[in-house]
């Protein structure tokens, strides 16, 4: 796919003082303040239907349940993400600079991407199971929040 013919997002921006007040404070501490859950610690992690992942703060499909593996890390993990769906950058809060991703419409932070995944990528998007919300096959998704 080009870059001339992928989905345009549309970007939200809300104050985070209403993020503060419209999200659980576990989920806004990952999604606006980069924390990170404790690896086994969210039930995601181990959902195996068929599906969407969303953002849990604005409801964007970020993830397709083919795209989950099971990484051993005790996060959500995914082969790839939705193309265009989400937004990368280098992130040097550790000894080693890493890429963060986040959601391409509210800007919530998501987890990190590694190349140490299965193909047909060879990537494991790492996500906190907090910053997703995840929607059944057959279920409706949510319209995405304004």
């Amino acid at each position: 796919m080009s870059s001339a013919d992928r989905e345009t997002i549309e970007k939200l921006t809300k104050p985070r003082s209403e993020w503060r007040t419209l999200l659980p404070p576990e989920q806004y501490a990952v999604l606006f303040e980069e924390a990170t859950e404790r690896p086994y610690s969210h039930p995601l992690n181990d959902e195996k239907r068929a599906g969407t992942f969303l953002c849990a703060a604005c409801f964007l499909p970020l993830f397709t349940a083919d795209a989950k593996f099971d990484s051993g890390t005790g996060w959500p993990s995914f082969t790839q993400a939705i193309e265009g769906h989400v937004d990368t950058k280098k992130d040097y809060k550790l000894i080693w600079p890493r890429t963060e991703y986040r959601c391409a419409r509210c800007g919530g932070h998501q987890g990190h991407v590694f190349n140490d995944g299965p193909p047909p990528t060879g990537q494991r998007w790492c996500n906190n199971g907090l910053a997703l919300q995840f929607v059944p096959a057959g279920g409706s998704l949510p319209p995405l929040r304004t």
